[in-house]
C-alpha cells in the first residue's frame, strides 16, 4: 500500500479545542465554551516560559550601540529593535540624537543609519506605531514615521548568550545581576563591553558595562520570546509539531478543572507525561562541555 507523501499534518486552535473536549468527554458546543478554551490556551502558554526554555521561541538580535561623546554613551537599551523608514534624499548620521514625544514623555533615540532606513534604539519612553517624528539630518531637515510598538519589546521572555561585535570579531560578555551592577563604581565608564546586566520589567532592557566607546559596535544577543496568543480558531498554535500531544494533553487538562473535575487527576498525569517528553527532545544536540566559572574559585 502506497503511503500518503505527506508530513504536513497540523491542527488549527479549533480542531486543538475540539480534541481537548472530547478527552474531558464533552463537545464544543457554545461561543462561550470557545472563549474558555482559547483563554486557558493563553493561559497555558504563559506556564510553558515559565518552565523554561522554548527553542523555537529564540531568535537573534542586532543591535547599535551608540557613543554621544567622549563623556557620553547609552548604555542601556530596550530589548528588541525599532526600525523606522525615512525617505531616500535623508542623510542621517550615526549617533545622531533626534527628538520626539512619545506617549509618556519626551524621549531621545539614537539612530545608526543608511540613507533609506533608519534603525534606532529609545533609551528612555516608547515610541507608538505611526507617530511623526521630525529631526535634522546633516543635509536637512525630513521627517520620519515610527512602526515601534512596545508589544515587541514586552513579548521577550529572558536574554541569553550575548556578544559585542567590533570589525567583524564577537567577543562574549558576561552576565551580572541587580546587585553586581548596582556596586560597580563608576558605570559611565567607557570601553568595550565585557558584562551586561538585564532588568526583567514588563518592558526589560539590557545595560552594558563598559558603556560604548564608540559608535560602531554592536550588541548581537539571543532573546526568548513569548509564545504567540491563540487569537481566533483559525489561527495554527505557534509550535512545533512535536508539541501538538503536549498542548492538546494541557488543555484537555485545563479545561477538566472547570468542566469534568472527575478527570482531573487523569488528565493532568497525561499531560505532565507529554510535556516531559516534548521538554526533553526540546534541546540541542551538542557535546556537554562543563566550564568552571573563575569568579567562583578562591586560593586557600
Amino acid at each position: 500500500m502506497a503511503t500518503s507523501g505527506s508530513s504536513d499534518f497540523n491542527l488549527n486552535m479549533a480542531e486543538i479545542t475540539e480534541e481537548a473536549f472530547e478527552r474531558c468527554g464533552l463537545e464544543l458546543r457554545t461561543g462561550y465554551d470557545a472563549a474558555t478554551a482559547r483563554r486557558s490556551l493563553n493561559i497555558l502558554f504563559a506556564e510553558w516560559a515559565n518552565r523554561g526554555l522554548n527553542m523555537w521561541t529564540v531568535e537573534q538580535i542586532t543591535q547599535p550601540l551608540a557613543q554621544l561623546s567622549s563623556s557620553s554613551s547609552i548604555a542601556t537599551y530596550p530589548i528588541g529593535t525599532i526600525t523606522l523608514t525615512v525617505a531616500a534624499t535623508a542623510s542621517f548620521t550615526v549617533g545622531e540624537t533626534i527628538t520626539g514625544g512619545t506617549s509618556a514623555s519626551t524621549a531621545s533615540i539614537i539612530t545608526k543609519a543608511t540613507s533609506t532606513t533608519l534603525t534606532v534604539t529609545v533609551p528612555t519612553g516608547d515610541f507608538t506605531p505611526t507617530e511623526t517624528i521630525t529631526g535634522s539630518s546633516s543635509a536637512a531637515s525630513t521627517t520620519v514615521t515610527s512602526n515601534f510598538s512596545l508589544a515587541d519589546a514586552q513579548s521577550t521572555v529572558d536574554v541569553l548568550e550575548v556578544v559585542v561585535r567590533r570589525s567583524g570579531s564577537d567577543i562574549g560578555i558576561t552576565r551580572i545581576g541587580r546587585s553586581d551592577y548596582i556596586a560597580l563604581s563608576n558605570k559611565t565608564t567607557q570601553g568595550k563591553a565585557s558584562q551586561f546586566y538585564v532588568n526583567r520589567q514588563i518592558t526589560p532592557t539590557i545595560t552594558l558595562w563598559a558603556t560604548p566607546e564608540n559608535s560602531t559596535d554592536e550588541l548581537i544577543y539571543y532573546r526568548v520570546r513569548r509564545i504567540q496568543d491563540a487569537d481566533t480558531a483559525t489561527n495554527d498554535a505557534d509550535i512545533p509539531f512535536r508539541f501538538l500531544p503536549c498542548l492538546t494533553a494541557g488543555l484537555s487538562y485545563y479545561l477538566s478543572i472547570k468542566k469534568a473535575p472527575d478527570r482531573i487527576g487523569m488528565l493532568k498525569d497525561l499531560y505532565e507525561e507529554e510535556f516531559q517528553r516534548a521538554a526533553s527532545e526540546d534541546g540541542e544536540r551538542t557535546a556537554l562541555r562543563l566550564v568552571p566559572s573563575y569568579s567562583s574559585l578562591s586560593v586557600s
